[in-house]
């Protein structure tokens, strides 16, 4: 799957879910380990793990795994790790405390 397609689809299944306030940051030359983040919140624990659980298990349904998911025992910030674009889940306090958006200058 191409990183645009990827993109589009992590996006757009994090929204099924509801994920709030999702944004797009563009770390191309920015970070060796992505070219995209995607960051969105959940309303609770079990939300952000429900969000990064769904994403993961449609991308594996399309045949394309996630190299990693972290977070999930907490559910304070799940990770999950899909190569070319990263999502993170975070609850609104920990997002409003770790400002990632402003590290990225998005």
């Amino acid at each position: 799957m191409e990183t645009s397609e990827l993109l589009s689809f992590i996006l757009d299944k994090a929204d099924d879910m509801k994920g709030r306030d999702i944004i797009t940051v563009d770390v191309r030359g920015k970070s060796p380990v992505t070219d995209y983040m995607v960051l969105c919140s959940g309303t609770s624990t079990r939300h952000t793990k429900s969000i990064a659980t769904h994403v993961a298990n449609e991308m594996k349904k399309k045949g394309v795994p996630a190299l990693g998911l972290e977070g999930q025992a907490s559910g304070d910030w799940v990770l999950l790790d899909m190569g070319s674009v990263v999502l993170h889940v975070l609850v609104e306090e920990m997002r409003d405390h770790y400002q990632l958006e402003k590290l990225w200058d998005v």
